[in-house]
């Protein structure tokens, strides 16, 4: 079918699809309902948190859902408050008691925090290595991570994170980190793809969607998925989440994908907190 979502190999040789369903603020109790319309629509790789406080939700609806546990790509993230080795080992075991599964598919770092825990992420990150050397996360990553972090890990773990989840939308391209993952085989997932719904009134997204006979979102979403960037919109809006589902029966010609590129503002642009600064921990 022309609206099969694509698999990306990661740096690991594991796969993952190009689009999920994502549950960054949707409320425990609407989660169940929206994950399982998700799945029942065909999406197959749920992007949740442990400080989304929804993780158990999300286990409950992949259960209910009567698709096998190996067709559905699961991510969680390390909470901010966890980040010393042994409070991370006990929180990774709580997503999995919480999802009720033996392992996740993606389990990443969820903010670098350099001005917590002495600047000190590596240690972090080399207990995630310990997850995935034990096979009870298939692939590790990291979120938000700037230029200046992964180049720390490349000089002081092991491995190298699969993926780096970080704010990416038509008014903050976030070029610099997207090109260092190019270069070093870390693929990009973009959240808040839509930036928080203010490109959906964008005049030049408008207009390229009228043309084409696309929503406005569609277009954003091709937009990222053409750049070979990983997307994951979140919506509990039934149509919503089935038409986010089809982007995959048209493309963006050159043109097009560069006025959408053009919009970018730089920093200017970004909705989310600045990765050097953010440090926020749940009390």
């Amino acid at each position: 079918m022309a609206n099969t979502i694509p698999d990306i190999t990661l740096n690991d040789g594991n796969t993952i699809p190009q689009l999920g369903f994502g549950v960054f603020q949707i409320e425990p109790k609407e989660t169940v309902e929206a994950v399982g319309r998700a799945l029942e629509l065909g999406y197959r790789h749920i992007d949740t948190a442990q400080m989304y406080g929804n993780e158990a939700e999300v286990g409950q609806a992949i259960r209910t859902s009567g698709l096998d546990r190996g067709e559905i790509f699961v991510t969680s993230k390390l909470n901010n408050g966890f980040h010393r080795p042994d409070d991370a080992r006990r929180a990774f075991d709580s997503t999995l008691a919480a999802l009720k599964m033996d392992y996740v598919d993606l389990f990443l770092i969820h903010w670098p925090l350099p001005t917590l825990y002495d600047g000190d992420f590596v240690s972090t990150w080399k207990t995630l290595e310990e997850f995935q050397r034990d096979g009870r996360a298939q692939s590790i990553g990291v979120s938000n991570f700037q230029v200046a972090h992964l180049e720390r890990l490349a000089a002081e773990a092991d491995l190298v994170p699969a993926v780096n989840q970080i704010e990416v939308h038509p008014y903050f391209g976030n070029e610099e980190v997207r090109a260092y993952g190019r270069t070093h085989n870390i693929l990009t997932e973009a959240w808040s793809p839509i930036a928080q719904g203010k490109v959906l009134d964008d005049p030049t997204i408008v207009d390229i969607a009228q043309q084409l006979g696309r929503t406005p979102a569609q277009v954003t979403l091709r937009w990222h998925v053409q750049r070979g960037d990983i997307v994951f919109p979140k919506s509990v809006t039934p149509q919503r989440i089935e038409e986010n589902l089809h982007i995959f029966d048209f493309t963006l010609d050159d043109a097009t994908m560069e006025r959408i590129t053009g919009l970018d503002r730089g920093e200017a642009g970004r909705q989310g907190p600045n990765p050097n600064e953010f440090d926020y921990v749940p009390r």
